[in-house]
């Protein structure tokens, strides 16, 4: 399950969909592109995290200018996403954090969707502080002294109670239920967004102030504010199968990429490619950097990271 707001390039064309919890299924409103019978073009979805964003600039420069492909980039929430690429709305996910309800709907059952391999990044998602506060106050780092410090981490939107930090509503998370399952006296409370989370981060840190947050690795953030994850009680296999009874920690997940069955079977180099992709960590975090730390476009950012990793990227090529 996921979660994570840079902007993504997409072509004049592109229609950025807005989804969110409770919101209506925009999916229709998809790309003309995606699909197209006969036409060199691709669709891609692209979720509203930087590191997802990283691979699809990536993908699409090199879709572009290697294979001579259009490359159109839909945004659409990460739930949303999996209806389109059924529906061949879109024509393939980069980053996909584990969905097991829409495996079975899409790969398993319906077959309109099909594994696209390994993305070659780990992901996992916890509860993280920052290391200046985790080293003045070693036992914070497990879940069971958290009511200890439930005063010091509360903030005017966390209602008297200590504040766990959240990105966007529409994230697919665990928290609400742990904080009830786990008798926590803390309050979730949404940041609206990744960009938004990275801002109230950067300036607690800034002011060297406790936080305690939803976060991920791999990020670029972890470079310029150093965080040391809390241990909550350890992922057993099955422990998140009810999401109203969660008490355990978040998955270790190898990130996956899936395409439309039929853009697999007959999406031709663009579909070979995109298989092939696969880079590692530290090359995801060096193009991530670029977007968010150095506010350079996605485009700019995927030509930096090309032009200096030929060896890397040829290996996608059909």
């Amino acid at each position: 399950m996921r979660v994570r707001v840079i902007t993504a390039v997409a072509s004049a064309a592109a229609l950025t969909l807005l989804t969110g919890c409770g919101a209506a299924d925009m999916t229709k409103q998809a790309s003309p592109y995606a699909n197209a019978q006969g036409a060199k073009t691709v669709t891609l979805s692209v979720q509203s995290w930087v590191g997802a964003q990283a691979n699809v600039a990536v993908a699409q420069y090199l879709l572009e200018h290697e294979l001579g492909y259009r490359v159109d980039t839909v945004q659409v929430d990460e739930v949303p996403a999996w209806d389109a690429l059924s529906q061949g709305r879109v024509d393939a996910i980069l980053e996909d954090w584990g969905h097991p309800e829409q495996e079975q709907r899409y790969v398993e059952d319906k077959k309109t969707i099909a594994p696209g391999g390994d993305l070659g990044v780990t992901g996992h998602i916890g509860w993280f502080v920052p290391t200046y506060f985790a080293k003045k106050h070693p036992d914070v780092t497990n879940w069971k002294n958290l009511n200890k410090y439930a005063d010091l981490l509360r903030t005017a939107e966390s209602g008297g109670k200590g504040q766990l930090l959240d990105g966007s509503p529409s994230y697919v998370t665990n928290d609400k239920a742990l904080v009830k399952n786990l008798n926590l006296d803390y309050q979730v409370v949404f940041a609206g967004s990744e960009a938004a989370q990275i801002t109230q981060m950067q300036q607690f840190a800034k002011e060297k102030k406790p936080f305690l947050s939803y976060w991920y690795t791999p990020q670029w953030l972890m470079q310029k504010v150093p965080m040391t994850e809390v241990k909550l009680p350890p992922y057993e296999e099955g422990c998140d199968a009810d999401p109203a009874k969660v008490d355990c920690a978040y998955p270790v997940t190898p990130l996956q990429k899936y395409l439309n069955a039929d853009f697999a079977k007959n999406g031709g180099e663009a579909a070979e490619f995109l298989k092939n992709f696969k880079w590692t960590t530290e090359d995801q975090n060096e193009v991530s950097l670029m977007i968010a730390e150095k506010k350079m476009r996605p485009q700019v950012a995927a030509e930096k990271w090309v032009d200096s990793h030929e060896s890397v990227w040829k290996k996608w090529l059909p």
